[in-house]
């Protein structure tokens, strides 16, 4: 997988150096790039990391002409990963500190993690630790997806408050249940990818996500 070429894009909020280092790790060949003028021509992979409120990193991503880049390389067919903060960016909107619009590539919004149990009780938010992850009932297999080396029942590690909820279930790639709670933790829709978990910060079944990720 040597030589394999993937641009990341910095908006100043995310968790760019260890994206970037687990990347490299997985064989492939990084660039880094603060902002869409940088990128005279579309990247053959592109990932968009992330740590921080939706509305602040759709802010950095139009100042950054992020945004239009990222329509763009939609249309082309080329693989893209969001990651955390990054996925939730793709959907219509975000509902942390109000309504803000995202990139609108995959519909849906970005809720609240769920304070509550099913059973009335209360948990800690936010949602901080590892959790297994699980098929989706509209995605029955991982195959040709970054989830495409992942055993399912598998741990990852999250960070979060808010998640995305697709509008269509057969964009959710994979859940984890949180006290019962359920959460969308991994999303598909044709070339464009996105986990609400952190693969870099997952141990090898992490790898794993970006090795597949890669193969795409």
């Amino acid at each position: 997988m040597s030589g394999l070429a993937v641009t990341v894009m910095d908006y100043g909020i995310g968790n760019l150096l260890n994206v970037v280092r687990a990347l490299q790790h997985c064989g492939a060949s990084v660039r880094v790039v603060e902002c869409a003028t940088a990128v005279p021509a579309l990247p053959e992979r592109l990932v968009l990391p992330g740590v921080g409120a939706f509305m602040g990193g759709m802010a950095e991503m139009r100042q950054r002409g992020f945004d239009d880049l990222v329509r763009r390389f939609g249309a082309t067919g080329r693989p893209f990963l969001g990651i955390c903060a990054g996925v939730q960016m793709l959907f219509d909107v975000g509902e942390e500190f109000g309504e803000h619009p995202g990139l609108g590539l995959i519909p849906g919004r970005v809720k609240p993690v769920a304070e509550a149990t099913p059973a009335g009780g209360s948990h800690r938010i936010p949602h901080i630790g590892w959790s297994a992850l699980g098929r989706s009932a509209a995605r029955p297999t991982w195959a040709h997806s970054p989830l495409a080396q992942m055993p399912e029942g598998e741990s990852v590690y999250f960070v979060h408050s808010f998640a995305p909820v697709p509008a269509n279930e057969a964009h959710r790639l994979a859940d984890t249940f949180y006290d019962g709670v359920r959460i969308c933790a991994a999303v598909g829709r044709d070339n464009i990818w996105g986990c609400q978990f952190h693969p870099e910060r997952s141990g090898e079944h992490g790898l794993g996500v970006l090795r597949s990720f890669l193969a795409l």
